[in-house]
């Protein structure tokens, strides 16, 4: 195909992958006759991989990312899906590493149409191809439209809702000693930082300032340094949770090997104990590890710990999520680095944190728990790296940040 060339599509499914000599965040907008999104539900990314009619699919860096598109399942009113791609490296330009598209039949894998867009150069963004309704047919179109802002020029673009960076503040006041941190179960104040990234604009994400957040809207997805209560209807979550743990190469055929582990706390921030791949079992079997992933490959959570609060003993108040490289490599060699609560019972995803930036150490604290004294708990979104292979190393940075 050539740009704003069309072709009527031959099957009902159709997937559209876009491969790269590098790592690409591709992603899927439902429009309506506008032009716009009807709400942030219809920007389907690796952070919200499905929607109406569309769903979004990672190729674990070995393969392509897809965005699959049933057309009988799109529902009245979106008359188009646009499919995006952007490099995964912040601010690479798409300069010498021209992407294809590839249109195929998503029953039987068959090639509908391929599109190269041509002569590209500072774009960071790319809308490539469009699936469109027209006098009640579906078909493609190639686009191949830089945008030079990234995701967020497409985002802003289409009506999805991103946060702006707060402006900085016109003097640097001396800012006095800040008092000792609280024990362990008394919630700290502060309030988030913005993140000007589209992938945080999905459903539930909460605004800087909207106070306390819990689980009566559904899936939240947090921002780091954002707290979530875990309190549906008025009522503390006491139950079997799973935090997921997930991460992938940021380079095409090199195995990431990462360990994910808890390590629990009680009231004064004393060890109680630290759940790993070589401990898959603390607190009388009240936490438990799924055990070690030495790839990084595959899409779902790599790693596993599976948490029954109602079980946790009286002297644990604190839990804190962390992942280290045993190996050595260094989180600016990991793409996509998120960690997840799950009901156990239900499989429903309840909370998300996607870690967005990475520095060069081997170890990060993802995500602490942390028990009220009117008995809830409360997950923070954490993202601070450590310089430690082991969870070991972990231990006193971690009960620092409780």
């Amino acid at each position: 195909m050539t740009p704003g060339s069309n072709i009527p599509l031959t099957a009902a499914r159709v997937a559209v992958d876009v491969a790269a000599p590098v790592r690409l965040d591709v992603s899927g907008l439902l429009l309506t006759a506008d032009g716009k999104v009807r709400s942030d539900d219809d920007f389907i990314f690796f952070n919200q991989p499905s929607g109406p009619g569309v769903t979004y699919q990672s190729g674990g860096g070995t393969t392509p990312d897809k965005v699959t598109v049933d057309t009988a399942a799109v529902p009245p009113g979106i008359e188009k899906i646009v499919v995006t791609a952007s490099p995964d490296a912040a601010g690479q330009t798409f300069q010498g590493i021209e992407p294809t598209a590839t249109i195929r039949n998503a029953d039987d894998g068959s090639v509908l149409a391929t599109f190269t867009p041509p002569q590209l150069g500072s774009e960071t963004a790319l809308v490539i191809v469009e699936i469109y309704l027209r006098n009640g047919a579906w078909k493609a179109r190639a686009v191949g439209q830089g945008y030079s802002n990234g995701l967020a020029g497409i985002a802003t673009d289409f009506g999805v809702s991103v946060e702006e960076p707060a402006p900085a503040p016109a003097a640097a006041p001396v800012t006095p000693p800040a008092p000792p941190a609280p024990p362990v179960g008394q919630p700290v104040q502060g309030p988030p930082p913005p993140v000007a990234d589209p992938r945080q604009a999905a459903p539930a994400a909460p605004a800087p300032g909207a106070g306390k957040i819990n689980l009566d809207k559904g899936r939240v997805s947090l921002q780091k340094n954002q707290t979530v209560s875990l309190v549906k209807g008025g009522r503390p979550l006491l139950s079997q949770v799973k935090m997921g743990l997930g991460w992938e190469p940021a380079f095409r055929g090199k195995d990431i090997d990462l360990d994910a582990s808890v390590i629990a706390y009680g009231p004064q921030r004393n060890h109680v104990d630290s759940c790993y791949f070589g401990k898959l079992s603390i607190v009388n079997g009240a936490i438990k590890h799924s055990g070690d992933n030495l790839t990084g490959e595959g899409g779902g959570d790599d790693e596993v710990i599976v948490v029954d609060l109602g079980r946790l003993p009286q002297d644990v108040t604190g839990l804190v999520f962390t992942v280290n490289s045993f190996s050595g490599q260094k989180f600016t060699e990991v793409a996509k680095a998120y960690c997840r609560l799950i009901d156990a019972a239900s499989g429903e995803e309840l909370v998300r944190f996607d870690l967005t930036n990475a520095e060069a150490q081997t170890g990060v604290m993802m995500a602490k728990l942390i028990k009220q004294f009117s008995g809830e708990w409360e997950m923070t979104a954490m993202g601070q790296f450590v310089k430690s292979r082991t969870v070991r190393g972990m231990v006193k940075p971690a009960a620092q940040a409780l």
